[in-house]
């Protein structure tokens, strides 16, 4: 099959590469998926994109008039397709579920780590030369409550991670997963932790669903980890949060504009989203370009997958990592 692949960086091309077995013709593109960029899909059978593509309905039209029934997600979540127009247009839609958990899961207490301990500080300063500790005061992980919104996958290997330092775990889910967990309802899991991890795919219910009232529920200096998706955090709230002081520490791996920004180099550039300029001018907060799932183990995992949903489509079998 000839299958193009958008938002491609050079970094992942060698995976898919490496782990093409069946000799397909693979076309890297590194403009994201758009209405006017689909055009570079003509003559192939299938399209593969990211997290950022566009996949609404004129975009989804725009490939169905190129005769592609195809389009493999190398990544797990799908809230950038229109799956009813996918539906109604006979396109499949795969994806990869779940590459690597512990990568995302370890990237979260990457987070938490820098932020409690300010590592990401005094690696400047000892650059520097400065090995004053003033300023650097940090607190334990160990018997702090930390509430896992979301025990998918991801949540459940953070939960693991946790138990490990000695933390006290509040979990809340609509379906709960595991019988190991203390599963309470989203009021009190805001009102009782010290520190927040989201887990969450992004749908109507849980688009920014930690807003204004969510942070009046918070303890006063709670920290909140954001490794899923940029909009189920509302950003103006976030902001009056961080100033406020309801918000003591923030990272986070996703953004809700991010489609604008990550996967790109814009640092010659005027960055023009004025709300994320705000968050970065908080010493308090850490953000990193949704690197959670970048990991060696990860992007085999993601290539593998990928392949393998091409390959049932080829056959004509019934698609196992089927969106739509």
């Amino acid at each position: 099959m000839k299958i193009a692949f958008f938002s491609a960086q050079k970094y992942e091309q060698s995976f898919f590469i490496a782990h093409n077995s069946a000799e397909h013709q693979l076309l890297f593109f590194s403009e994201r998926l758009t209405e006017l960029s689909a055009k570079l899909a003509q003559g192939c059978d299938a399209v593969c994109a990211f997290v950022n593509d566009d996949l609404s309905e004129s975009v989804l039209q725009s490939l169905l008039k190129l005769n592609i029934k195809l389009v493999t997600l190398r990544c797990a979540g799908f809230n950038n397709v229109d799956l009813i127009a996918a539906k109604n247009l006979g396109i499949n839609i795969t994806r990869v579920p779940a590459y690597s958990p512990e990568a995302v899961a370890e990237h979260c207490i990457a987070l938490m780590l820098t932020l409690s301990r300010k590592t990401h500080k005094a690696y400047n300063r000892v650059k520097e030369g400065n090995f004053d500790l003033n300023g650097l005061l940090g607190f334990n992980l160990h018997k702090k409550t930390v509430g896992v919104i979301g025990t998918g996958k991801i949540g459940l290997a953070l939960c693991n991670i946790l138990t490990g330092f000695g933390c006290r775990i509040l979990a809340h889910d609509p379906k709960p997963s595991s019988d190991q967990l203390n599963y309470v309802s989203l009021e009190a899991l805001l009102a009782e932790s010290d520190i927040i991890s989201l887990h969450c795919p992004l749908l109507p219910a849980t688009h920014h669903m930690i807003n204004d009232d969510a942070y009046q529920q918070m303890k006063p200096g709670v920290m909140l980890i954001n490794t899923s998706r940029g909009a189920l955090v509302d950003t103006k709230a976030t902001i009056k949060a961080l100033k406020n002081k309801t918000l003591g520490y923030l990272g986070l791996d996703v953004y809700e504009q991010e489609s604008e920004l990550f996967f790109k180099d814009m640092s010659n550039e005027i960055i023009q989203d004025d709300e994320f300029q705000r968050l970065l001018s908080f010493s308090n907060v850490l953000i990193t370009g949704h690197q959670g799932f970048f990991t060696q183990e990860a992007l085999d995992e993601i290539a593998t997958v990928t392949f393998f949903n091409i390959k049932q489509f080829a056959e004509q079998r019934v698609l196992t990592n089927t969106v739509v």
